[in-house]
């Protein structure tokens, strides 16, 4: 298919060698960042393969590269998901993957080819970029090029934002990335409550059990379907999701940072946090093989990286406006970055990503120091 720019010809991905291609397109447009972290050959294949992740058994994709010249300068993905459509609005598709040169036709060219792929599949509206699921990366990189993306989450070129909004996007919501020094102590208020959490009987906080790292799974998001239910964008996670979560976490996942709060026996809140392995990947340059396992070995298994993300977290709807949800959330994230610093070295923590009308995080976060450095932001159109 070509756009009405002759020079640019589109191509869909419909095999292993075009989805290399498709992958391997981010390194020469990257090249001069020194913030982009290379992703994980490996993994990315298995993300966007359509026989391997469970994401395409509620939803079906399609992925689409750019040549000019006869070489690929841009990519882009659309999505139909079921399970999205039960909560963001029958009609809404969403686009993903979305990288290119700077050069507006480009640009133009993939939205137009993923834009008409949604209309034939009776979508109505344009909602992205997400990579692939809302539970995955997703938002685009809007400020904050200057330091390297966390695990999970998406860096971008500063020009992107206008490349996207030139084709008839506006901003349908953005997300905050917030950073905190873990080595130092919560403010003075913040250690009275954390006190009083500590005498409360009600309250009791257990590490995971990584021998039965499936069955905390289904917890964590058992809370998180509760919590997160009236949340803006918010899709479940079905259990064969579950299931590979488990599987990918398995090899990295800490149970000193990842925990339940109990409040009166029953489990209501939870916290994940995970070793931000892209300091691990940048020294990979991606490959892991035929010698990035050692850094992988020693980084992940005998050592770990000095900084952390929480990807998620949640208290359930009963506690959310009672001093019993604030004791929880407090308690979590103290158990996590004592524990983070004190045990595994870590240095600094990323909370993300939070939504800009979550006031009640947001001020949360910045009562216990943490400062937003990053923002995303969530883009739509009506097709």
């Amino acid at each position: 298919m070509s756009s009405t720019d002759t020079a640019i010809r589109i191509e869909r991905v419909t095999d292993k060698k075009g989805l290399n291609t498709f992958i391997d397109l981010t390194r020469p447009l990257y090249a001069d960042d020194p913030n982009w972290v290379p992703p994980l050959k490996f993994e990315r294949m298995g993300v966007l393969d359509k026989e391997k992740n469970p994401y395409f058994e509620h939803a079906k994709a399609e992925y689409w590269i750019a040549y000019k010249h006869g070489k690929p300068v841009g990519r882009i993905s659309a999505q139909v998901d079921d399970l999205a459509q039960e909560t963001q609005g029958k009609g809404t598709g969403h686009f993903g993957l979305i990288e290119g040169a700077d050069d507006p036709a480009v640009f133009k060219a993939l939205f137009e080819t993923a834009e008409n792929w949604l209309r034939e599949q009776g979508m109505s509206r344009a909602l992205g970029p997400f990579n692939l699921s809302v539970n995955e990366e997703c938002g685009l990189l809007t400020k904050g090029f200057d330091t390297p993306p966390m695990i999970m989450m998406g860096h971008a070129l500063p020009y992107y934002a206008a490349r996207v909004e030139e084709q008839g996007y506006s901003g349908a919501k953005k997300l905050y990335a917030y950073d905190l020094d873990v080595m130092q102590e919560f403010p003075e208020r913040t250690q009275r409550i954390l006190r009083k959490g500590k005498e409360n009987d009600r309250l009791r906080i257990r590490t995971i059990d990584k021998k039965n790292l499936k069955a905390d799974l289904e917890v964590f998001i058992d809370i998180f379907n509760d919590a997160w239910a009236d949340n803006w964008g918010f899709v479940r996670f079905t259990p064969n999701e579950i299931a590979k979560m488990a599987d990918d976490l398995g090899l990295f996942l800490k149970p000193e940072i990842c925990n339940i709060a109990y409040w009166d026996g029953e489990p209501c809140a939870f916290m994940i946090t995970l070793p931000n392995i892209n300091e691990v990947i940048k020294k990979m340059d991606g490959k892991l093989f035929p010698f990035g396992w050692v850094y992988l070995l020693k980084d992940l298994i005998i050592g770990t990286p000095k900084t952390g993300r929480v990807p998620l977290m949640g208290v359930k709807k009963e506690h959310q406006s009672r001093v019993s949800g604030a004791l929880m959330s407090l308690s979590l994230i103290e158990e996590c970055r004592s524990r983070g610093v004190n045990e595994l070295g870590f240095e600094r923590g990323e909370l993300s990503w939070i939504l800009e009308d979550n006031h009640a995080m947001r001020d949360m976060l910045t009562s216990i120091g943490c400062a937003e450095y990053k923002e995303y932001m969530v883009y739509e159109k009506t097709l």
